[in-house]
């Protein structure tokens, strides 16, 4: 789990402890396409590497690995903006091609051992929120990143549309909620029938994917809607 006490990674960290210490980042390093084996291949190294930016790549894994850390936007540059979009896009792609799914799968499957009013209630609490997710999703691949893909293709970041960052935090909704009272259910309110050691499982899931989220929309709320701020005034 995430340390609580802060001792913030360094460009000079070897990465290979970083893991050791927050099996989390194994994620984080899967979406950036880091391949393991990197033996005691530091921050620094690995960025050159693999073409990322320091400043983000540590921003991230502090941000995945300490509860209380919160970033400071000061270092980070706009050509910066553009990293933290991409690792944005690939989290989405994760979420919706691996996380979610596994987890409606498993909720299926625990579902045949429960009641009839069991199933329904748990079914379509999933399915109304699986449609909240693809929204919040679709909205800010469909609008907000395009948006900021064309401010940074702009003079002095200017743009010819009216759409403004504030709007995205005005709305931006935090999807991560609507876990906790997936949870409530599964703990509280499905009956003794339904399997055990599986709900379980399907906790422990959800407690790991709330976490990320939670950690993905800090990102999405200190860092890039700051950032992309800081560019319009520009």
């Amino acid at each position: 789990m995430p340390r609580s006490s802060i001792n913030p990674h360094t460009a000079n960290t070897k990465l290979a402890s970083m893991v050791l210490g927050c099996p989390a980042l194994l994620s984080v390093l899967n979406r950036l396409n880091i391949k393991l084996g990197f033996g005691d291949t530091t921050v620094a190294d690995i960025c050159q590497r693999y073409g990322l930016s320091p400043g983000v790549f540590l921003m991230i894994c502090n941000i995945y690995t300490f509860d209380t850390y919160r970033p400071n936007i000061e270092h980070l540059q706009p050509n910066d903006i553009g990293h933290i979009v991409a690792y944005l896009r690939t989290s989405h792609r994760y979420y919706t091609g691996v996380s979610f799914p596994r987890l409606h799968a498993n909720i299926h499957t625990l579902l045949k051992s429960c009641d009839e009013v069991s199933r329904q209630v748990l079914d379509k609490f999933y399915d109304d929120y699986d449609q909240e997710v693809t929204k919040h999703f679709d909205y800010e691949e469909s609008v907000v990143f395009p948006y900021i893909d064309q401010l940074l293709a702009q003079p002095q970041g200017t743009t010819h549309t009216s759409y403004r960052i504030e709007q995205f935090e005005q709305n931006h909704s935090n999807i991560e909620e609507k876990l906790n009272d997936l949870k409530n259910i599964l703990l509280k309110y499905l009956t003794e029938s339904c399997s055990s050691p599986l709900r379980t499982e399907v906790l422990m899931s959800i407690f790991t994917l709330e976490d990320d989220l939670t950690r993905h929309t800090l990102i999405e709320e200190r860092v890039l809607a700051p950032l992309v701020a800081k560019l319009e005034r520009q």
